[in-house]
């Protein structure tokens, strides 16, 4: 079975919507890297669906 390889993601935000990503995040019982991986799932690509 082939595992999924993970990359690391390196940004730049305010501290103010680092504490939103946080919060959200404890407020889910997710972590910020499941946050990230679903809105990224939401996004429309063209060509793709």
């Amino acid at each position: 079975m082939k595992k999924d390889l993970k990359v690391r993601l390196s940004l730049r935000i305010t501290p103010k919507r680092k504490e939103k990503l946080e919060q959200y995040a404890t407020e889910n019982d997710k972590t910020i890297t499941q946050v990230i991986e679903e809105l990224i799932d939401t996004l429309s690509v063209q060509g793709k669906e």
